[in-house]
């Protein structure tokens, strides 16, 4: 049974609820925050990854952020913002960024919903789970460019292209 069959689709639901359900399908840990805001650890082969979903009415938006630590020596950090624009134009929803003053390397998205829009079930487990293959796809390219003194393009040679249609 597909995710979306267990679960009763109604235009109005709150995008936050349907992450809740999503979490408890997967059997995440998550808090519900606020009544707008959920978190979650979401377990991948690199990392776990902190994934926090807000929904904000004024702006008709389901923003996510997907987040693990990354403190690299200060000297790598051109490198690693070199890799970042590398891996964003692998990338075709969502983009990285680090955040220097809290050593997290995160990947956002935000979803626009307006004009009375709403996002579905399968939409959302899809905008998580793309999050998440990204972060896994890049961590060993960001983790070589910091690490192991390697240029971004050889550390992105790591990092395979996604595939399409089947073998």
């Amino acid at each position: 049974m597909s995710l979306s069959e267990e679960f009763l689709q109604t235009e109005d639901l709150h995008p936050i609820d349907i992450v809740e359900h999503i979490a408890e399908h997967h059997e995440w840990d998550f808090d519900r925050v606020a009544d707008d805001q959920i978190a979650m650890a979401v377990e991948g082969q690199w990392r776990t990854y902190s994934i926090t979903l807000a929904w904000s009415g004024y702006d008709e938006t389901l923003r996510l952020i997907c987040t693990f630590e990354m403190d690299p020596p200060a000297d790598k950090m051109p490198p690693l913002y070199e890799a970042l624009n590398l891996a964003n134009d692998k990338c075709w929803a969502g983009a990285f960024s680090h955040w220097n003053a809290q050593r997290l390397m995160v990947y956002r998205y935000g979803l626009v919903l307006s004009g009375g829009q709403f996002a579905s079930l399968d939409q959302i487990d899809r905008m998580i789970g793309t999050a998440v293959a990204a972060s896994e796809r890049f961590y060993p390219a960001f983790q070589l460019v910091s690490w192991a003194d390697q240029s971004p393009e050889e550390a992105m040679r790591i990092a395979m292209d996604e595939a399409y249609g089947r073998a």
